[in-house]
């Protein structure tokens, strides 16, 4: 029984949650994914995910609830964490643009830039190439943040638009640019949660 949690504090949490549902299923895995809000939760937990959202906003209520550090600890410790569009930003050990006074995880080795993509009216959808698929995937970028530079050898790219690189891992922690969440398709999800088992 995998307990996948998703960072409940603001963002598209409940998306996150049925395609979890759905990526347990096709690995034939039981399970459960939830809201994450307080940190008592982040008991017995296989794997987090942080949702999409505005940064900000979920970096300042996870300081409120108890949840930042416990959460980059368990990071630091091995423990699988995704992170989507907002979620990217705040894993980032760099960010262009961040607000003054925001706080980061700093758990995965890349500089993003946190408005690259401008506004909501900027947002577009375009196949992506993955790394562990032959099939496109049906990227979904809302006011995304743009990966500007991969830090160092440990980071891999996994997910590109074009030549452009928007989807990274480094070890137990992957970063994406773009909303998995929105699709009907789980395989980006599936290969998170495959860290999990």
């Amino acid at each position: 029984m995998l307990k996948v949690g998703v960072i409940g504090v603001q963002g598209a949490v409940s998306e996150h949650i049925d395609a979890t549902k759905r990526a347990l299923e096709k690995l034939g895995v039981g399970g459960e994914a939830f809201w994450l809000r307080r940190p008592e939760q982040l008991n017995a937990i296989d794997a987090i995910i942080l949702p999409g959202g505005e940064s900000t906003t979920i970096s300042r209520l996870m300081q409120k609830s108890g949840l930042f550090e416990p959460v980059t600890k368990l990071g630091e410790e091995g423990l699988p964490i995704m992170g989507t569009c907002a979620g990217l930003i705040l894993l980032a050990k760099e960010v262009e643009g961040a607000v003054e006074g925001q706080r980061f995880l700093e758990l995965l080795d890349v500089r993003v830039n946190r408005n690259a993509y401008g506004r909501q009216v900027n947002s577009f959808e375009a196949p992506l190439k993955l790394s562990f698929s032959d099939e496109p995937f049906p990227g979904v970028f809302i006011r995304a943040p743009r990966i500007v530079e991969l830090l160092g050898d440990k980071i891999k790219p996994i997910a590109w638009h074009g030549d452009e690189v928007v989807g990274v891992e480094q070890g137990n922690i992957i970063g994406l640019a773009f909303h998995p969440e929105l699709t009907e398709d789980a395989r980006l999800h599936e290969y998170f949660l495959r860290r999990a088992l």
